[in-house]
Parts: C-alpha cells; structure tokens; sequence
C-alpha cells in the first residue's frame, strides 16, 4: 500500500480517537443528568399521583428554561477553544471568568423566572389541588439554578481544556447525591418534614450546587488546567467580551427552544385524539431523546476541535476535525436507524403493557428511524459552525426547518385532509422526518461555504476585539 493514504488513514484514526476521548465522557455525563429526572418521577410517584403530575408539570417549566441556559453558555466553548488553539493562554482566564459572570446573571433572570410562574400556571389550568405543589417545587428548584448556569459555564471551559472527564464523573456524584436527598427530603427523615414533590426541587438545587462546588474544586486542584488555570483572585469584568458571548451564545439557545417548544407544540396538537395515541407518541419521543444524546455529544465535541484549529489557523486540521465528525456521527445515525428497526416491538414494553400503547408506539419508531441520520447531521453541522463562532444563520435555518417545514407540513398531515386523510400521529412523524432533513441539507451547505473561507475570517468582528482586548 502506497505510503501516503497510510499516513491519511493514520491522522485519521488520531482524529478519530481525540473526538471520541471528548465525546464518550460528555455523553456518559448527560445521561447521568437525565438519570436524575428518572429518579425524581420515579420517587415522587410512590407518594401519590398528585405529586408525580406537579413534578412533572414542574419539569416542562423550567427544563426548558435550563436548556435555554445550556445553549447560551456553550458560546463560552469555541472562544476559549480558539485561544486555546492559538495558545493565547494569557486570555483563557479573563474570557473564561465572562462565561461566569454570563452564567451567574442567567441563573438569577432564572431563579426569578421560575418563581414568577403563577400566572403561566393559571393560564396552563392547572389543577387548583396541584398548584400549590408546582409552585412549592419550582420555588425549591429556583435556588439551584444559579449553581446550575455556574456549572455549565465552568463545563465549557473544561470542555474547552479538551478534559471532560471530570463533566462524567461529577455527574455522577450528582446523581448519588440526589437520591438520598430526594429520600430525605420527600419522605421526611432525619427531622426533615415529608415534603412530597416538592422536596424533589429543593433536593435539585442541593444537586446543582454540589456540582458547581466539585467542578470548581476540581478546576483549582487539578494540574492539567495549569497551563491556562481559571483563576479567581484577579477578576476580570469585560463589557464587549461578555457582549460579544452573549450575541454568539444567544441564537444557540434560542435554536434549543425552538426545538423543544416545537414537540411541545405536538405533544398539545395530539392530546385530543386520545390517551392512547398521545402515550405511544411520547413512549416514541422519550426513547429516541435518549438516542439524540450520543450525536450531541459528538456535537460538543466538534465544537472544541473546529475551535482549537482555528486557533492554529491549520486549514487541514480544520478540514480533518469537521470531516471526521461528520463521518463517524452518520455511522452513529445508521446504527441508529437500524437498532429502532430491530427493537421497535420491544422498546414499548418498557413504558407500558398496554397492547393499543405498544402497536402505536413500535409503528411511530419506524418513522424515528427514518430521520436518524439527517438528525445526526444536522446536530454535529451546528456543532462545527459553533466552532466557527458562527452561530445567527444557523439559527434562522433551524427555524426555518422545524417551525417552516416540519410543523406546518405534519399538521396538514395529521389533522386535515389538505394532502392526504388525516394520519393522525404519523403525519407529525413524517413532518419531523422533513424538518431534520432540511434542517441537515440547510446547515450542511452553511458549514461547507464555512469552510471556504479565509482562515482570517471571523463570525462577525467579535474574534478580534476578543483579541485587541488582550
């Protein structure tokens, strides 16, 4: 074999083993996190049906409002990546202590956010019974929020060391903290009172400020941060630096509403066609959620590389980390697909024995595996752009592609005869089918004109005022 596609198969499988270093820690460390959603309605529905359902209506608030939260800091990732790259390390501290200041003042507009809420809670009519349980579970929650975004702005720096391992196994610890917190607090031991679902927010917020505080730790001990070490005892408050991460984290987090609120949307368009149809819907939505983590990850992941070769203005490295992301997360989506096809009649027995449930939910997975790859695509093309610092474009086309083309076609799919008769649920499947293959076709062509570009070039002209402020 000649020596030169040797040497290529060899970088590549270096590429390959760093973006699987950063993306497999990530994604044990997420589903971690989810864990502790599944302990917590796990928990309160031993106490009662009450306290499972305020849980629940409690989650759809301020998750929602958590993920906005997620996608604004993940800005903090591709700048501190690129200086990283560049070995600017002289700026790593003072761009990384903006990512703290932005995080702790989303926290706070969360904090009060959550407990603002009543007026949505009556306008949502909730039940009269439950509504003091929400509140009192939001109200428990609204405490930790601040430690959450603290978390999640030291996560991007971590991330952005190129060392997640930490994000895995604080996660963890995380989720052994909350369950015998949850016990403590929702049954009342140890001279607490028995507090019921509410105690599940407050047990949240010891969670979300326990992490911050191991991160934190961690961060000041650990000798790999030293050669850019996040350091606290020379603050640092830069107004165009911390404006510059707004406007780049903004449009990512509004991308994340958008996709929420848009099976929101789907969830609330169904709940009129029966109980039955909207628990396999969400038995179908719920398992493939799970799924969606391993491309995100791979996601995130992306986002760092792009970012550190950028910082080296190595336009093969760059054009090595977006190739290689893309290749191995449409291997992810092709495992995908046929791993729904193979499990789709046992996947519904986890949820329920209902046999209506289960025949909905199998056939709804087939439509899920259709849209595996395109999802994978799109989610790890809007990661690289991240590394970009290109952020605006890709939201409006998301937008475009889920609430343009994904909602508007599955309604006329599903609850009108505008097409074809009304096809109830699959006709939303179908849609979302149209809308992530969009989406993917959309971002795809944005990232390869990305690429094409001078190496100088930045997303806007916020690259260089990072830069000039040094």
């Amino acid at each position: 074999m000649p020596l030169l596609p040797i040497r290529i198969m060899s970088i590549r499988r270096k590429e390959y083993a760093a973006q699987l270093a950063l993306a497999l820690p990530i994604l044990g460390g997420q589903l971690a996190q989810t864990a502790n959603g599944f302990v917590d309605t796990m928990m309160a529905g031993r106490v009662g049906a009450e306290h499972l359902a305020a849980v629940a209506v409690g989650a759809s608030i301020w998750v929602p409002l958590f993920l906005f939260m997620t996608g604004v800091l993940t800005s903090a990732t591709p700048i501190l990546s690129r200086h990283l790259g560049g070995e600017a390390y002289h700026r790593v501290n003072p761009l990384a202590q903006q990512a703290l200041w932005l995080g702790l003042g989303l926290g706070l507009f969360a904090a009060v956010a959550l407990r603002s809420m009543s007026p949505v809670l009556h306008a949502m009519d909730v039940d009269p019974a439950m509504l003091p349980l929400v509140q009192g579970y939001l109200e428990g929650l609204s405490w930790g929020m601040p430690g959450a975004a603290l978390m999640l702005a030291m996560r991007s720096y971590t991330e952005a060391m190129r060392h997640t391992r930490p994000v895995l196994w604080i996660s963890i610890i995380g989720l052994l903290i909350n369950i015998p917190t949850n016990y403590v607090l929702i049954y009342g031991k140890l001279g607490f009172p028995a507090m019921g679902g509410v105690g599940c927010g407050w047990a949240t917020s010891v969670v979300m400020w326990s992490m911050a505080l191991m991160m934190g730790l961690y961060i000041r001990r650990h000798p790999v941060y030293q050669p850019a070490r996040l350091n606290l005892r020379r603050r640092h408050l830069e107004f165009a630096s911390l404006a510059y991460m707004l406007r780049l984290g903004l449009p990512v987090g509004l991308s994340i509403f958008f996709e929420v609120s848009i099976f929101a949307v789907i969830a609330l368009l169904i709940s009129s066609l029966g109980p039955e149809i909207v628990a396999g819907h969400q038995i179908a939505l719920n398992f493939t959620s799970l799924i969606f983590m391993v491309p995100l990850s791979f996601s995130l992941a992306a986002s760092v590389r792009v970012g550190h070769a950028r910082g080296r203005h190595n336009r093969d490295d760059l054009s090595l980390a977006v190739g290689s992301a893309l290749r191995m997360v449409s291997l992810v989506g092709i495992g995908a697909a046929a791993l729904l096809v193979l499990v789709r009649h046992w996947v519904p027995w986890i949820y329920t024995d209902n046999p209506a449930v289960i025949a909905l939910a199998s056939h709804l997975l087939l439509f899920a595996a259709l849209y595996q790859i395109s999802d994978a695509i799109q989610v790890v093309a809007n990661g690289c752009l991240r590394g970009f610092e290109d952020t605006a474009w890709p939201m409006v086309m998301t937008l475009f592609a889920y609430w343009g083309i994904g909602l508007p076609l599955g309604y006329a799919l599903a609850l009108t005869d505008l097409l074809v008769p009304a096809m109830g649920p699959s006709g939303f499947w179908i849609g979302l089918v149209a809308g992530l293959t969009c989406a993917a076709i959309l971002l795809g062509i944005r990232l390869r004109w990305r690429l094409r570009q001078p190496l100088a070039a930045r997303a806007g002209d916020g690259g260089q005022s990072l830069d000039r402020a040094a």
